[in-house]
């Protein structure tokens, strides 16, 4: 079984993320997995987990906008468009920007761009402020299977192969959060 943490132990599960450990966290709709965006190795193993081509890319998660301003390239971005796309954060809502050289090739993929949210769910929020930066979030199972939607289901699918779990509420969102392209306003996940 994977270490499991509390919200009460927030701060040990931030400390297992910057050692380079994979944690799977609640996010609004389902469980996610996550890790350090800016440590290859750890995503290495969460893609390994997902069972899943590196190629996909991942979104990043943050508890406020400061801590995603760093990934957009804000040049390319006119001033509506980030207004709009603020305006719905905090909120399941992710976005896809143009992305900066601060983003880690690992992490976007294939893509030129970067899907980025800011939660309003409370254990992610806390989550990211404890670790200090965004996190990388992918749902949390298996490729082909459903989203994890209970701390017991991520520990059938992933067992001691994962390195910790945050076991607090979801958000009570039915569906993962939609995904738009700030530029084109294409919805690419309703």
């Amino acid at each position: 079984m994977p270490k499991h943490y509390t919200l009460a132990e927030v701060d040990a599960a931030a400390t297992l993320l910057r050692s380079g450990g994979v944690l799977a966290y609640p996010t609004e709709a389902v469980y996610g997995l996550g890790c350090d965006p800016h440590q290859q190795k750890a995503l290495e193993r969460l893609f390994g987990l997902k069972q899943r081509a590196s190629t996909q890319g991942v979104l990043l998660i943050a508890a406020d906008f400061e801590q995603v301003a760093r990934y957009i390239d804000l040049a390319a971005v006119p001033e509506a468009i980030l207004a709009q796309a603020r305006s719905s954060w905090p909120g399941p809502a992710t976005w896809i920007f143009p992305r900066t050289a601060e983003v880690p090739d690992w992490v976007a993929g294939a893509h030129a761009g970067i899907a980025l949210r800011v939660t309003a769910h409370a254990p992610t929020m806390a989550l990211c402020r404890a670790f200090g930066g965004a996190l990388v979030s992918t749902s949390a199972n298996p490729h082909g299977e459903p989203p994890a939607r209970s701390a017991e289901t991520v520990a059938a699918y992933f067992g001691d192969a994962l390195d910790g779990l945050l076991d607090a509420p979801l958000g009570g969102q039915a569906q993962p959060s939609t995904i738009r392209d700030a530029l084109t306003g294409v919805i690419i996940r309703g």
